[in-house]
């Protein structure tokens, strides 16, 4: 599979390792007794039992998240949770705080609003998201139901080091840095994340969500809508992405053959650190984020002019380095490197900025 494949720098969905692709490929004609592909399994069969909830245990093992929550495999991306977290979790109170740090954050804040009252507790949007804010800037409700957060920011290329402590739980949209860190889940009411960036491709939703919250939740909700039916039926109240998920476990497997998720932030760190060098110490390239915020997922930065910008994408897909394109709102380029890009792949693309400098500089 090697000697075709590109270095896949796409934001999402995102290149996934060539060991799962491999075990994808041989999985996918009828596999064992069954007689049957992974994509033709009925979702109540054993040995699809077998698969679902093989990668929602191994989940819960590698992010040592307790069993005080519920770890559901659902359909609908972040952007459905912008709506199920607020319509189950604001409760009563009907009123919740949001960090507002990008683009993904302010859908969350346009989509909770049309279920109670939400509290902007800070934002740095007239800063152009250059940063992610100190936890003494943020205004909290002491009765607020939660606090949202969006933990990487995958247009601009920030994301929190750390994680704000508040009397409310943290509801957190997790999709772009998930199992690239431990979570600190006694701060944490629900986590969520798409698949397609660290944890498979596309088509499956991981929500990690604390128990006690479902008694949060209104009788009214509609019943694709509600965490309470998904925990009861095992995430399989109707048939969930069966494929998607099968391949999530691959993922997992993965990630633990590889030291789990210890070996995942130190890869993290190291393949982040080679491009932020390389920005500090460069006076041709310029980083669009203050160094305190820099994201370990997402490296953007510009070059002196958009014509060069242009160039430096033609010359990085000439050496088979795609997807370096900058978000359409905000330009330039991004580097994503989520847990399967290759160290490898990260230094031939600070070998091209090198050049790429020598040459025009």
């Amino acid at each position: 599979m090697t000697s075709d494949r590109v270095v896949n720098f796409s934001p999402g969905p995102a290149t996934l390792p060539e060991p799962v692709l491999a075990r994808v490929r041989e999985d996918l004609p009828p596999r064992g007794e069954t007689g049957a592909s992974v994509m033709e399994m009925s979702h109540r069969s054993s040995e699809y039992a077998e698969i679902h909830d093989g990668a929602r245990d191994r989940l819960r093992r590698l992010l040592e998240i307790p069993e005080s929550f519920e770890i559901l495999l659902l359909q609908g991306g972040a952007s459905l949770q912008f709506s199920m977290a607020p319509m189950t979790l604001m409760g009563t109170r009907r009123s919740a705080d949001y960090v507002v740090t990008g683009r993904w954050s302010r859908k969350a804040v346009a989509e909770a609003r049309k279920h109670g009252a939400v509290r902007i507790a800070a934002s740095t949007e007239h800063e152009e998201f250059r940063r992610i804010p100190d936890s003494d800037e943020l205004d909290l409700d002491p009765t607020a139901s939660y606090l949202h957060l969006t933990s990487n920011n995958t247009v601009v290329g920030t994301q929190w080091r750390g994680f704000p402590e508040a009397r409310a739980p943290l509801v957190a949209d997790m999709s772009s840095d998930i199992l690239s860190r431990p979570v600190p889940w006694d701060r944490f009411g629900l986590a969520y994340a798409g698949a397609q960036k660290n944890l498979g491709p596309a088509g499956v939703t991981v929500v990690v969500l604390r128990k006690e919250l479902l008694d949060r939740a209104p009788d009214d909700l509609p019943t694709m809508l509600d965490y309470r039916i998904h925990a009861e039926k095992d995430s399989r109240y109707n048939t969930p992405p069966t494929f998607p998920i099968y391949v999530l476990g691959l993922v997992l497997e993965w990630v633990d053959d590889r030291g789990g998720l210890e070996a995942m932030e130190r890869r993290a760190r190291q393949r982040s650190e080679i491009l932020y060098q390389r920005l500090d110490e460069s006076d041709f390239y310029r980083g669009t984020v203050e160094p305190g915020s820099r994201s370990r997922m997402n490296v953007t930065f510009r070059l002196p002019s958009q014509e060069l910008e242009e160039e430096f994408l033609a010359a990085a897909e000439d050496a088979g380095m795609v997807n370096l394109k900058g978000h359409r709102s905000v330009g330039g380029i991004r580097a994503s490197l989520y847990n399967a890009m290759s160290r490898e792949g990260v230094e031939r693309l600070a070998g091209l900025m090198e050049e790429f400098q020598a040459d025009h500089g």
